[in-house]
């Protein structure tokens, strides 16, 4: 998948992979349609981020649960 152009399908994408990878039980918290293509850049930045990590920390969760809230409409 071609990540590079900010695209709806895209943004949502990125959203799914990130919330499987995270395993998030609460996913309402992270619904794709909350984002849009103007923050696309830091978003995509985050699923590198968390796509390149083979675990993550409680912490780091958080963290990365928080700034993903910082990047909804």
């Amino acid at each position: 998948m071609d990540l590079s152009t900010p695209t709806p399908e895209n943004v949502t994408y990125m959203i799914e992979q990130i919330k499987e990878k995270l395993r998030m039980v609460n996913v309402d918290a992270l619904k794709a349609e909350n984002f849009n293509t103007s923050q696309y850049e830091d978003l995509h930045y985050m699923y590198n981020m968390v796509m390149k990590r083979e675990t993550i920390t409680p912490n780091e969760m958080q963290a990365i649960v928080a700034e993903l809230g910082s990047l909804r409409n």
